[in-house]
């Protein structure tokens, strides 16, 4: 999820941020919503980048994460539009939501707070940035189709110096 990347929350603000311009003096970001009021957010800001987001999960798997990039795949593959619960819901159904989308997730370390926090920030890449869910193929290119013309630069000079002697 590249899109990921360019997406922000940033403490003390709500919502979330595309960030259009990084810089020493900070970063110029978007609002996803419909204002899209771009702001400049100082060096002391504390933006955090979607991308750079995980879960924590407790299994016995090296992992002691999943990305949140996945989570929100795994919540769009299951739920699409509808989920089952929103950001007012009882702590049990949050629970029950994040168990249904992470089965293995931390109870103890991912607060109640957290996946008000996922299912508010999906809402709102679903509704203003559904790019972020899109998944990329890149097709491999194969060498067998590439066929070359032209000698090679190095033989052509060998060939052009006999010529010429």
């Amino acid at each position: 999820m590249e899109a990921l990347k360019q997406i922000a929350n940033v403490a003390g603000y709500s919502g979330l941020y595309r960030i259009l311009k990084p810089g020493r003096a900070g970063v110029i970001v978007e609002s996803l919503d419909d204002k899209k009021a771009k702001t400049m957010m100082g060096p002391t800001a504390r933006v955090s980048v979607l991308n750079d987001i995980s879960i924590y999960v407790d299994d016995d798997s090296d992992e002691k994460s999943v990305s949140l990039g996945d989570v929100l795949l795994t919540v769009r593959e299951k739920y699409n539009d509808k989920l089952p619960t929103d950001t007012k819901g009882s702590n049990e159904e949050m629970a029950d939501f994040m168990a249904s989308v992470v089965p293995t997730y931390d109870r103890d370390r991912v607060r109640t707070a957290d996946i008000k926090k996922l299912i508010s920030w999906y809402t709102i890449l679903s509704q203003h940035a559904p790019e972020v869910f899109e998944v990329a193929t890149e097709e491999p290119v194969e060498s067998e189709e590439i066929e070359a013309t032209e000698p090679p630069v190095a033989e052509e000079n060998k060939e052009s110096k006999t010529e010429k002697a």
